[in-house]
């Protein structure tokens, strides 16, 4: 990628989806149109820092998915259908052809794809396609902490009970993670994510839906990369070599140094993940 470290205008546009509903994204840089498409709790200014070091070679459009940001709501109707829609919606006007997603974002584009052959390449970080069935215990609870306003006690039950959590951290008591949280999770960030924790559910709901759908991803024809952190479970490696396995034109690459929520960390995360993406050029 181009070394050029001046900082790019940051410019905001709105979609129409197929609903009605308005699809915000940010657009910087300079070069062929890029999408960027992000996971659960987070919004555009979480992948702000990785759009920066793209826009170094792309026109990055850094899209706030429905429930967040400047978009409209999930609506009552919320599905990955709907979500399928609204990239329709960026991809018509901005004339993208190239895609970058994470964890959801990446089932997303993938979905997207699978159905519309809109995009040239595509780099996926650790998209949310089940290769095995998602865990749902937590969900009930969860619901439950969320309906009497303790929202940090609803994102213990998610921390635990969704699977992605180290070991260690699943066998601590609920009160104790939850007093952890309370004096770790600060600030904006949190607020984001906060006001995220009611999409974060119906999101989840949409993956639990997913499971078994695995062979209907053979119908993406576009070159896809395929990145892992290299600190991500072993089991969920694995899971994603089943789907580069499935996926016609797929390239499995592990980033070493980094975990699922890497491409949102701006200390180290996101200069990794972009030295990686010259694919898409």
């Amino acid at each position: 990628m181009s070394q050029n470290t001046d900082i790019s205008p940051l410019h905001e546009h709105t979609a129409v989806s197929a609903d009605g509903t308005a699809i915000g994204y940010r657009t910087l840089g300079a070069g062929p149109d890029l999408i960027v498409v992000g996971g659960n709790l987070s919004t555009s200014d979480d992948y702000l820092p990785l759009a920066r070091l793209l826009a170094r070679s792309f026109t990055v459009h850094v899209v706030d998915r429905r429930g967040r940001g400047a978009s409209g709501p999930q609506g009552p109707e919320y599905s990955l259908a709907k979500e399928v829609e609204d990239l329709r919606a960026v991809q018509a006007a901005t004339g993208a052809r190239l895609a970058f997603g994470h964890s959801y974002g990446g089932l997303v584009i993938l979905e997207t794809a699978r159905s519309f052959p809109l995009f040239d390449r595509i780099a996926v970080y650790e998209p949310g396609v089940p290769c095995a069935p998602v865990p749902t215990g937590w969900m009930a609870p969860f619901r439950e902490r969320l309906a009497a306003g303790d929202h940090y006690g609803a994102f213990v039950h998610f921390v635990q009970g969704s699977g992605g959590a180290p070991a260690f951290m699943t066998k601590l008591p609920h009160w104790y993670l939850r007093t952890v949280m309370r004096v770790v999770l600060r600030g904006q960030r949190w607020e984001r994510m906060r006001s995220l924790l009611k999409a974060c559910l119906a999101e989840h709901e949409q993956l639990a839906a997913q499971y078994g759908r695995l062979p209907e991803f053979a119908d993406v024809t576009a070159p896809v990369l395929l990145l892992v952190g290299g600190r991500s479970k072993p089991d969920h490696r694995a899971e994603f070599a089943m789907l580069r396995d499935t996926l016609p034109d797929a390239t499995l690459t592990t980033v070493e140094g980094l975990d699922h929520l890497s491409p949102t960390q701006p200390k180290s995360g996101p200069v990794v993940v972009a030295r990686a993406l010259p694919f898409l050029l």
